[in-house]
């Protein structure tokens, strides 16, 4: 039987983990099996940089935290798991995909993102998304073209102007 002391830190450590759910929009579950110990810490400085957190957590308090947040992830929670925890949406999801190009062995199970549970195949998509500095030089691209033609079309009638004032 299980000391009341053991009992205790496995219930703090599944309040830690219902938080984390709770206080995060991004919660991906990684196959982190065949990384060194230094990759796992690159990775995991990486994500802290984008204030994100990666924890190791046990299957089975895992399996608990997720039941009572009615989260159903229990076909993916087999084997050695990190879980990914960020109040971002696609830049951890970025950063993760860009360091599996160079670490294969890491893989991207199931994401649960904004209330919804997401397979790879939307993950995927979410990392090809541009960061927000590439959408926000897009739009002003988009905006700049616009005022350029404003020019041109005001330069020419301006000239058209001329020319007719001049006759």
């Amino acid at each position: 039987m299980a000391s009341e002391k053991i009992l205790n830190q496995k219930k703090s450590v599944v309040k830690e983990i219902k938080e984390k759910l709770q206080n995060n929009k991004t919660f991906l579950l990684l196959d982190y099996q065949g990384l060194t110990v230094s990759e796992f810490g690159e990775l995991r400085k990486n994500l802290k940089n984008q204030n994100s957190d990666i924890k190791i957590y046990k299957n089975t308090l895992m399996n608990m935290a997720l039941t009572e947040e009615k989260i159903a992830l229990n076909d993916y929670m087999s084997g050695p798991n990190a879980y990914l925890f960020s109040n971002d949406i696609i830049e951890p999801i970025k950063l993760v995909s860009e360091f599996q190009k160079e670490h294969p062995k890491l893989e991207i199970r199931v994401g649960y993102i904004d209330g919804e549970k997401v397979e790879l195949d939307t993950i995927k998509k979410y990392a090809t998304i541009p960061s927000m500095e590439g959408l926000l030089t897009m739009f002003a691209g988009g905006l700049m073209e616009h005022l350029r033609n404003l020019s041109i079309a005001c330069n020419l009638y301006a000239e058209k102007k001329e020319s007719e004032g001049g006759n």
